[in-house]
């Protein structure tokens, strides 16, 4: 019997406006109010709508006890939800409802604190649980942090908080031979159980079930579920971003279709049931302490941080927005810290990525500047009219 664990990732960043030199000092807003919301409306019907209600159908059809999945929610995507689309929330509340699905806890702004304050990611996920309990009626106890980073200290940090149960990706330069299909441990923690994504298996969706190039095209459900069952170990983890129903796949693509198949079969196939990251860990055991002494994510094929954090143009941007957290929290001001939050979400730092390797073509489609170097100059030009305006309130 193999264990289906389908997690989704759903986020939205508040994209910022064009803001130039000559803006600093008189204009205080820096979101780009009309591409937020056409953006968020556009993916709302192309994909968050549409399958929840498929979700939703499965659920009714097979019942809760057999369907089962689990999302993760930034705070930023459900703020950008309640000002442009509030239908979307209430479309995951009618899944929340159908007791088949399980919310996880991240950081509320999608954020790369871990990798730089204990301080602000502890407070950030305590939000973003507060959130999720608040929308939801049930608080989080599976944690997976922004991009699937992860290290050892990482873990250990989120195991202090609570969870015992933390998502993340099966690197092959951590695992060495070893299966991503079964679960490990923390290596501080070792009561913390890790739940690591098969990444050949979630991008066979993600990233290649529209290509014709590829030589598993065209995929069909009872193709994907043959590779399923060909897997070594008892879990399986498909961890994706949830615009890929509709939005990286398009509607055209047969997306829709091959996900009501494939929930269809293997729902009724007798060597797999579908379960979340939180029945998975009640019943199964660690098999190996997993050692990951520097933090690794889902992105790229080096499965690091270097989509986010390591040119110049990245780090020092980072280390200037984090070097303001003290002043935000003596500000305690709701309105700057939103803006904290929204300049926090590591969409902005992978806009600055020179990385032209392999991945090139995956960093150019989702960023929406011309160059790396374009998105550094527009982001410290709002990074320094806030750091004005933040200074000049605490005095």
């Amino acid at each position: 019997m193999k264990n289906l664990n389908l997690y989704f990732q759903v986020h939205q960043p508040f994209r910022l406006k064009k803001y130039r030199f000559f803006n600093m000092g008189k204009d205080h807003f820096y979101f780009d109010d009309f591409l937020n919301r056409s953006i968020l409306q556009k993916v709302a019907a192309a994909c968050y709508l549409p399958m929840n209600q498929l979700l939703l159908k499965m659920i009714r059809e097979h019942g809760a006890e057999n369907m089962r999945v689990s999302f993760s929610i930034s705070g930023i995507a459900i703020e950008q939800f309640k000002l442009y689309a509030p239908e979307v929330i209430d479309s995951f509340r009618e899944l929340a409802q159908s007791g088949a699905v399980e919310f996880l806890a991240e950081t509320y702004a999608h954020s790369l604190a871990s990798l730089t304050s204990k301080e602000e990611f502890e407070r950030q996920v305590r939000l973003h649980a507060d959130t999720m309990e608040e929308l939801f009626g049930v608080r989080p106890a599976t944690f997976r942090n922004t991009e699937l980073i992860y290290s050892d200290g990482i873990g250990e940090m989120a195991y202090n908080l609570g969870y015992h149960t933390l998502l993340t990706e099966g690197a092959k330069h951590i695992l060495g031979w070893k299966s991503p299909n079964f679960i490990y441990a923390n290596a501080i923690k070792q009561e913390q159980k890790l739940l690591l994504r098969n990444f050949r298996l979630s991008d066979d969706i993600a990233f290649r079930f529209s290509d014709r190039n590829w030589d598993g095209w065209p995929l069909t459900a009872d193709k994907y579920i043959e590779w399923i069952l060909d897997q070594e170990g008892e879990i399986i983890n498909l961890f994706m971003d949830y615009e890929t129903f509709g939005e990286h796949q398009k509607r055209d693509t047969g997306i829709f279709e091959f996900m009501e198949q494939f929930f269809t079969r293997a729902v009724k196939h007798p060597d797999l049931r579908l379960r979340t990251p939180s029945q998975i860990a009640a019943t199964h055991e660690p098999v190996a302490v997993l050692h990951v002494p520097h933090p690794i994510s889902w992105a790229d094929e080096e499965r690091d941080i270097t989509a986010w954090l390591g040119n110049e143009l990245q780090d020092e941007a980072f280390s200037k927005l984090y070097s303001l957290q003290d002043k935000i929290y003596r500000l305690n001001d709701p309105d700057m810290t939103r803006v904290w939050y929204a300049l926090q979400s590591s969409d902005h730092f992978y806009y600055m990525c020179t990385k032209w390797f392999s991945d090139g073509d995956v960093h150019s489609y989702f960023n929406p500047y011309d160059s790396p170097y374009a998105a550094f100059m527009n982001y410290m030009n709002v990074f320094s009219d806030f750091k004005r305006e933040v200074e000049h309130r605490v005095g």
